[in-house]
């Protein structure tokens, strides 16, 4: 029996009912999002991608060549202009035009990695010349060279080095780096995006073994979007998740990775990146994105709210790091710090959807990149010889999860949707606890990624079953996984937008699973629900009470020893975002209690 609930989560809103209304309120009264509001007043021109109504787009562009304004980009999956534009100008086309819905800034994208000290700490992973990696281990795989065999990823950033690890793997390349869309040979000037291929399907020879990829058979599209300094416009991967979406049968496009992101300065449904992702999806695309880096402050604080854009993309599945401490048990796993925590900024989503390992990870060079230059403490020599680079940051977990996925989409014969994907990654995942207590889903998403526990539910689907009341399963599973020699249990559940979905819902081919659902829609799933011992559901989203005097939820929050929540907030140990993310003046951080909202007071660290 499926057992659902859909009443508004808990879990969801936790850090977000008192700001994120006042947030959206203020967007909707605005055709400007956050980063043009805060800019507009500077006096300086500023990039912009100019979004036409529904019908509109000529009108729009006809204005703007009347005006003499040169158009840097033409948006045609979203209607939209990437266009430079005065404060006075930004006025007349995106806030006063009957043509225009307003404006989004054309905002630099960065990859969400960062060089990670230790990096000789890694070469322990090589003790013989035959070793296998952790990485594979703990994800409960080992080396196949075929593979993620039949498969295509688009790589969305900044390159990729046509090393020997990818062969004639790379099936096209082109770079947006210049405005143009330049059909090139495959390079990589900055590092990242040749990192990332590397975790996601680098093939290694058998002294360099330790490196290798998650699906080393796979075949890329590299689409250069950032430059050598690791930089690039909004509007530059718009345009290169357009030409994936137009050519997703020229080339064959299962999936596509986007290891970096921008901070959020709308609601989802505004931003142009995310209505990308979203037609992406749509598609049948799998899309897979990084959380961002911005889990802690300076000092270690851990904050809420911190996920970039297009993660917070619902379709998206989006990806947080894990310290896998290099070994394969899970047992000393812990969320990477800095990795970026949920809920996402006005839409109040649970993101990210699951984590990864991305700690020190050792993957492919590009020798003559900046990062590989700039930061030769991070190079790792392999048994070969052949100098490796390790990095950290949500880029790489979100490779992981790419290279999984590869994996999953060849044992179904490429026929894995969007949302089944996210769906049995969610529901397989293995649930990090640190401390004795499990990790806020709101850190972990529904925990760490199992690919060997997503393999056994993909493997066992005949997909020709469509009666709901029966399992699309050919063989019973039992919802957990030996990973080393321990055996884990599987999360159990989705987070389906902001509610939680209980019960064996990816066993069976409900409507969900399709290509015409977009992750978070309003779907009934079934009756109330009381599971176990600990929770109990109703129709009414005021009447919750989840275990052990945890949280009783009506027009307040009671949350454990930290909050109260009504008309202000009065948080416990961690933070308080305020209107704006990650400024300086908008972020609370620190160990003393804070009082925030129609009083606007704190007190702790700024």
């Amino acid at each position: 029996m499926i057992r659902h609930w859909l009443p508004r989560s808990a879990v969801a809103l936790v850090a977000m009912l008192a700001m994120a209304g006042t947030a959206t309120n203020a967007a909707a009264q605005d055709k400007l999002d956050r980063a043009l509001r805060e800019g507009k007043n500077s006096g300086k021109a500023q990039r912009v991608i100019l979004k036409a109504k529904p019908g509109y787009t000529e009108w729009a562009r006809q204005l703007l060549v009347k005006k003499g304004k040169k158009i840097d980009a033409e948006l045609p999956s979203i209607g939209a202009f990437a266009v430079e534009l005065t404060a006075a100008e930004i006025k007349a086309f995106c806030e006063d035009s009957t043509v225009s819905d307003g404006c989004s800034a054309d905002t630099l994208v960065t990859p969400s990695a960062a060089p990670a000290r230790g990096a000789n700490a890694v070469k322990s992973i090589l003790s013989g010349s035959t070793q296998m990696s952790t990485l594979l281990g703990t994800l409960g795989l080992t080396a196949n060279p075929l593979a993620g065999y039949g498969v295509t990823v688009a790589v969305i950033d900044s390159g990729i080095h046509p090393s020997t690890a990818f062969g004639k793997r790379i099936k096209a390349f082109y770079d947006f780096t210049g405005g143009g869309i330049v059909k090139t040979r495959a390079y990589d000037d900055y590092g990242h995006g040749t990192h990332v291929a590397g975790l996601i399907g680098g093939n290694q020879y058998l002294t360099d073994i330790a490196f290798q990829g998650i699906a080393p058979s796979v075949q890329f599209v590299g689409l250069k979007v950032l430059d050598s300094n690791g930089a690039g416009r909004t509007s530059d991967v718009i345009r290169a998740l357009e030409f994936a979406i137009a050519n997703k049968t020229t080339f064959g496009i299962d999936v596509i990775n986007l290891s970096l992101g921008h901070p959020i300065f709308e609601p989802a449904a505004a931003d142009p990146l995310v209505q990308v992702v979203e037609k992406a999806t749509r598609a049948g695309i799998i899309v897979v994105t990084s959380a961002g880096n911005h889990g802690v402050d300076e000092n270690g604080d851990i904050g809420f709210g911190g996920i970039t854009s297009p993660g917070n993309a619902p379709s998206a599945i989006t990806v947080g790091a894990v310290d896998h401490k290099n070994t394969v048990t899970r047992a000393d796993d812990h969320l990477a710090p800095y990795s970026s925590n949920g809920p996402t900024w006005y839409d109040g989503l649970v993101k990210p959807d699951v984590v990864a390992p991305g700690h020190l990870l050792t993957s492919e060079a590009s020798p003559r990149s900046s990062l590989f230059k700039n930061y030769p403490t991070l190079h790792t020599d392999g048994g070969s010889g052949k100098s490796f680079e390790t990095l950290s940051g949500t880029s790489m977990s979100a490779a992981v999860v790419t290279g999984v996925i590869a994996v999953l989409e060849q044992a179904t014969g490429r026929a894995l949707t969007p949302n089944l994907a996210k769906g049995v990654l969610q529901f397989t995942a293995i649930p990090l606890a640190e401390n004795g207590a499990t990790v806020n889903p709101l850190r972990q998403g529904t925990g760490s990624v199992n690919a060997k526990g997503a393999l056994s539910v993909v493997n066992n689907i005949d997909a020709r079953v469509t009666d709901l009341e029966q399992t699309w399963l050919q063989t019973g599973l039992v919802k957990q996984t030996t990973i080393g020699t321990t055996t884990y249990a599987w999360a159990g559940n989705i987070v389906w937008g902001d509610n939680i979905v209980w019960g064996d819902s990816v066993f069976y081919n409900l409507p969900v699973w399709g290509l015409n659902i977009v992750w978070g829609d309003n779907i009934v799933w079934g009756d109330n629900i009381v599971w176990g011992d600990n929770i109990v559901w109703g129709d009414d989203a005021g009447n919750i009470v989840w275990g052990n005097d945890n949280i009783v939820w009506g027009e307040n929050i009671v949350w454990g020893d930290n909050i109260v929540w009504g008309d202000n907030i009065v948080w416990g140990n961690n933070v308080v975002w305020g209107e704006s993310l990650l400024g300086a003046t908008n972020i609370v951080w620190g160990n003393d209690n804070i009082v925030w909202g129609n009083s606007d007071t704190t007190s702790g660290n700024n």
